[in-house]
């Protein structure tokens, strides 16, 4: 995992007509005391844990993410799940086939993506729900090179089962917890 984006000319800016994420402020009364909390309201969301069996690795996604990296510029892209919102009206299941098409470049028949199960995700700003799939791949399921659709910039990481438990703690790759979630089921669910 040691490709990385050219990143430059980053500029702060207000958001003025968002189209994914819609910042409000929530005033509620909590036991009697008045509070407010400022929240971002976005879409759910699908993640899928894809395993190759023939390579024997999981393929990860490589995405720059302009949040992580202004919080620390040291991190010039993280490590994900493939994944994507829940942005149309579709099942979450084929939400998931389509996502791993787009951004892996392997066609899968939607009874042979598993529900793992949801969660809750950053759940101080937006909380969104992300449901976590699992899937397995071969060869002969590749229709594409994957890399996403539009102006999608994805790198695919194929990361060999044998070196997942030592990449988990590894805190010079910046990766979502839905990821360590992931590969901590792939093992409980393997032992």
């Amino acid at each position: 995992m040691n490709k990385m984006f050219n990143i430059s000319n980053l500029v702060e800016s207000e958001l003025k007509e968002p189209k994914f994420l819609h910042p409000v402020k929530l005033n509620y009364n909590q036991n009697g005391a008045d509070k407010s909390w400022e929240v971002v309201k976005s879409h759910d969301s699908v993640a899928i844990l894809i395993y190759h069996t023939e390579k024997r690795a999981f393929i990860l996604v490589k995405q720059f993410r302009p949040p992580v990296y202004l919080n620390d510029n040291r991190y010039n892209y993280t490590a994900e799940l493939c994944a994507g919102l829940i942005d149309k009206e579709k099942s979450i299941e084929v939400i998931a086939k389509e996502e791993i098409e787009e951004e892996c470049g392997y066609r899968v028949d939607t009874d042979k993506i598993e529900k793992v199960t949801s969660f809750f995700t950053n759940v101080g700003v937006s909380g969104g729900r992300q449901h976590l799939f699992y899937v397995e791949v071969d060869d002969s399921m590749k229709i594409g090179d994957g890399g996403g659709v539009n102006d999608e910039e994805i790198i695919l990481e194929y990361l060999p089962l044998e070196k997942a438990k030592e990449f988990v703690f590894n805190e010079n790759i910046a990766k979502t917890p839905g990821l360590m979630f992931a590969f901590y089921w792939f093992f409980e669910r393997n032992s």
